[in-house]
C-alpha cells in the first residue's frame, strides 16, 4: 500500500485533478451562477461572489472570450 502512495502517476493525476477543478468546474460553476443570479442578487452574496472571483480569476480569464453575460434587451432596437 505504501508503493501506491509513492507512485508519481497518482501524484499526477491529482495535480491534474486539482489544476481542472481550479481552472475548469469553478469558474464555469461561478459563470453560471453570477448569469443567474446577477440581477436579484443580496449584498453578502455579492460580496462572497466578489471574492470567488478573485479567488478564480486565472480560470474565469480562460473562459471569458466564450461567455457572454450582458443582460438580455427587449428585442427592441
Amino acid at each position: 500500500m505504501e508503493s501506491f502512495f509513492n507512485n508519481s502517476f497518482v501524484t499526477l493525476i491529482a495535480y491534474i485533478g486539482v489544476i481542472s477543478t481550479y481552472l475548469f468546474v469553478i469558474p464555469l460553476l461561478l459563470f453560471y451562477w453570477m448569469n443567474n443570479r446577477w440581477n436579484i442578487m443580496g449584498k453578502f452574496e455579492r460580496l462572497g461572489i466578489y471574492g470567488l472571483v478573485f479567488l478564480f480569476f486565472p480560470g474565469l480569464i480562460l473562459f471569458s472570450p466564450f461567455l457572454n453575460l450582458r443582460l438580455k434587451g427587449s428585442g427592441k432596437g
